[in-house]
């Protein structure tokens, strides 16, 4: 098989643990915002009009836009750790119009709806621009659009077919070149209006100041351990180890976590997506590559890099490394990878070798709810009274924004735009229990490699699961 050109520029091994050399083991942007005071664990008898189960986005979302539907709503927040502790302060902060992880995905899977997806999504990322001006959130958002990079010839027609002539533009080697210098370049895709970036800890921590100045209950270390129909069947109750809710409404955020309604369990799986963050660039160092209009980045392969400046010009660098653990499960101990690490800084040196001398000052992972479709999904349990949505497979930061008006619609019993949306109405394939859920994903990361030095072209199995409408990707 071919080699990629990252298998051709391979930085030595002693640049390599150079630039990984004290870089700490913690998500740089928790690092960055520091210790938050940690809110009060739910203990004893409660009753709410709403629970929330999670504090990310998604939850967080959810608790704010009930809470302005309905000032006088009484809101619960429940959190089995901290704020934005998971996946929410741990991603690339990409804040992508995409609701079904890009334009061909959606397209694919819902051809008949796929404009109106996209209308909707560009809409959602609007709102949610929108809402940082009105509500203050100090989240460094930046609406910077993004570009696709061509890094195997076969790639470049792809960006060429995408091209619309408007806010999605084309460029050839020397243009993409001006925007970002990396000689592994052949062309981009600047797509103008469907991309912006956030500090992703800040904007979870200010949604959760928004909440509680609304008026929101938000409890951390409050894991909730199961939810029950009430007596009379017209509540729920959503138990935690030391208290419990009852409620008229339970919204389900949860996402990579097992989820609380058995029936979803085998409807996502935990990838572990893993990340590294380079020390501030010095002013000679940002001239040597350019990036003036600060536009998110990512290739186009199959296992595909994504990175971004920060407000301070460090460089976050992620992906391509995808990894399931036998089992289904989400430990601490799976956030660490030092092969995957020394890949990724590798790859980042041969994209920017002009750079080589730099350190990373941060490396970490977190785990992706990836559902078989590659975008959420969602529905409601206990006779409409339980909504959830969960699957997001890495593309949440908005697409989460879009799930809390859909779960909030749904438990209130809305005939919607959104609520008629196939996406909504259906759901993925689910993945297979153990052991063939293992043996399965791992063959099709071996395709996707094998087809990365492939010229693109997709195997039996990879062209069968595509059929089916089977998948995995971060």
């Amino acid at each position: 098989m071919a080699s990629t050109v990252f298998e051709r520029n391979i930085p030595s091994p002693a640049v390599i643990e150079a630039a990984l050399a004290g870089a700490k083991h913690v998500p740089f942007w928790l690092d960055d915002v520091g210790p938050a005071p940690v809110g009060a664990p739910l203990t004893g008898r409660h009753a709410a009009d709403l629970v929330v189960v999670g504090a990310g986005y998604c939850g967080l979302w959810t608790a704010l836009l009930a809470k302005q539907e309905d000032p006088a709503r009484r809101v619960v927040v429940l959190e089995s750790h901290t704020v934005g502790w998971a996946a929410s302060g741990r991603n690339g902060g990409f804040v992508e119009a995409s609701l079904t992880h890009g334009h061909d995905n959606g397209e694919s899977r819902f051809p008949e709806e796929i404009d109106q997806l996209n209308a909707l999504g560009l809409a959602n990322l609007n709102e949610i621009e929108q809402a940082v001006k009105d509500l203050g959130l100090d989240c460094e958002f930046e609406r910077t659009g993004s570009i696709g990079v061509a890094v195997e010839a076969y790639q470049v027609a792809e960006l060429k077919a995408a091209a619309d002539g408007g806010d999605t533009v084309f460029l050839d080697q020397d243009q993409v070149r001006a925007e970002l210098n990396s000689p592994t370049y052949l062309a981009g895709l600047w797509s103008k209006q469907e991309t912006a970036l956030v500090h992703p800890a800040k904007l979870a921590r200010e949604l959760a100041r928004v909440c509680r100045e609304l008026g929101v209950e938000i409890f951390e270390h409050s894991g909730a351990t199961s939810l029950v129909p009430g007596k009379g069947g017209g509540d729920v109750v959503v138990h935690t180890d030391r208290g419990r809710v009852t409620a008229a409404k339970v919204a389900l955020a949860t996402n990579v976590f097992p989820s609380l309604l058995k029936r979803n369990r085998l409807f996502t799986v935990p990838v572990y997506d893993y990340v590294l963050m380079t020390e501030p660039l010095t002013p000679e160092q940002l001239e040597s590559i350019g990036w003036s209009n600060r536009q998110g980045f990512s290739d186009l392969a199959n296992q595909f890099h994504y990175y971004r400046l920060s407000a301070d010009n460090r460089i976050l660098w992620g992906g391509y490394d995808a990894l399931y653990h036998f089992g289904r499960g989400v430990k601490n101990e799976y956030e660490d990878s030092p092969e995957t690490f020394r890949k990724l800084a590798s790859h980042f040196l041969t994209t920017f070798p002009q750079l080589e001398g730099i350190k990373f000052s941060h490396r970490w992972a977190g785990a992706i709810d990836t559902s078989t479709r590659f975008c959420a999904f969602f529905g409601t349990a206990h006779g409409g009274r339980v909504g959830y949505a969960t699957g997001f497979t890495g593309l949440g930061v908005a697409a989460t924004h879009f799930a809390a008006k859909v779960m909030l619609d749904q438990l209130a019993g809305r005939d919607t735009e959104r609520t008629r949306l196939k996406m909504v109405r259906s759901k993925p394939l689910p993945f297979p229990p153990e052991p063939f859920a293992s043996v399965g994903i791992q063959a099709t990361r071996w395709s996707l490699d094998r087809a990365d030095h492939n010229g693109g072209k997709r195997n039996l199995l990879l062209k069968t699961l595509d059929a089916v409408g089977l998948g995995f990707d971060s």
